[in-house]
Formats: structure tokens, sequence, C-alpha cells
């Protein structure tokens, strides 16, 4: 089980509210990420920080307000959908994912990599939409493209952080109910996040860049 200290991105609601609770119910030291603080996150005590992961800066910013800090996980929660069908693209929404889902967690984690300790676990919270061999429905182009892009990234995290024993999983939470699926949904955001922090516990160097379900379940990429 992992405790120390933990960042998670996109805190403030829905699965990252969860998982910082959860977290925070261990006994772990989070600092929950997120562009504006919510009265829940400042109920529970932990520290909030404001980074927007679409924003070099501002996530270079963040990591230079952490630079006394070593983490022993990062949760890479933050995301974003938006609607896109061949007969309104939407470009600037399908971009501004990209800059989010995948770009995102990749500058986050770059940005990070020196305060994660040897041995530390990185989390990237992605979706089946991104697999192409489980896409049976097609559209939501920009989602589906960047959690593909997302993926990609994952598995090159996993070979570059291998070096320092700093396992990489990505993981699936199910449709769960929160405000990006219009609170539709097969679970909550509690369950969605027991079964992500139970793939980290299990996560390890053996495993690392593999693309797991919230139940162990592999997916096709």
């Amino acid at each position: 089980m992992v405790t120390g200290t933990a960042v998670v991105t996109g805190a403030d609601r829905g699965i990252g509210f969860a998982l910082v609770r959860h977290l925070h119910r261990r006994g772990t030291s989070v600092i929950a990420g997120c562009l504006s603080p919510s009265e829940p996150l400042e109920q529970l005590g932990v520290r909030v920080e404001p980074p927007d992961v679409s924003r070099p800066q501002s996530v270079a910013d963040f990591a230079r307000r952490l630079q006394d800090v070593s983490l022993d996980l990062l949760v890479n929660n933050a995301g974003v959908a938006w609607r896109s069908t061949l007969d309104d693209l939407a470009e600037e929404n399908i971009l501004a994912q990209f800059q989010v889902n995948a770009m995102g967690t990749l500058r986050t984690t770059a940005a990070l990599r020196h305060r994660l300790r040897d041995g530390a676990k990185v989390a990237i919270v992605t979706s089946r939409m991104g697999s192409m061999g489980d896409n049976d429905s097609g559209g939501a182009y920009g989602y589906r493209m960047s959690k593909a892009a997302l993926n990609a990234a994952g598995v090159s995290l996993a070979h570059d952080l291998a070096q320092r024993s700093i396992a990489v999983g990505l993981v699936h939470p199910g449709f769960v109910r929160t405000a990006m699926s219009d609170g539709r949904g097969h679970l909550g955001p509690e369950q969605a996040a027991e079964g992500i922090l139970a793939r980290v516990d299990a996560l390890s160097m053996e495993t690392s860049g593999t693309f797991v379900h919230i139940n162990g379940a592999p997916l096709p990429w």
C-alpha cells in the first residue's frame, strides 16, 4: 500500500476528490492539484495547489512550489471531455482535450519526475475509449484521440522511468457517474477511486506500462 506523500491532479471533484479522500483516510499526505479549491477539499485539510495542466508555465510553477517535497505517488487524473462528431468536429475542443488529457499528464509527470522518489509510482487515469481494439461505436473523436495519445505517453513513461524503478500504471476507472459523464454511469466516484487505488497497490515493475480495468482485467490497446 502506498503511503508517504501523493499528488492527485483534477482533485476538486468526481474521481479526483474521491481519490484524495481515500488517500487521506489511509494517512497519506496528499497534495491536491486543481484549478480552484473546493469547500470539501478545504474541509479535509489537505494541501491544495492550483496547476492548470494545459499550461506549461503553470505546471512549471507547480513543480517549483514542490521543490522540497519527495513524492511516493503521482496520480494523473485531470481530464476533460467534449463531444465531437463528423458533422461538428469542434477542432478547438479536440485540441483542448489533447492539451489536458494527453499533454497535461505528460508535462506534469515530466515536471515532477525529480520530485518522485526512486521506487515511487505513477498512476494515469485513462479510458478504454482510447483503445482502438475496443472501439465498437465510433465518434467522440477528441476524447478517443486524446486518450489514445495519453496511453502511448504512459507506455513511454514506463520505459523512461524504469531505470529509477518507478512503475507507471494506466487504469480505466469504468463508466463513472460524474459531471464529465453528465451523471450517467455504472458506478460512483468512491467505487472508482477504490478500484484505482487497488490497481496502484498491485502495480509493480513487472506490470509497469500495462493498461488495465479497475477490476484488474487487461485492456486492448
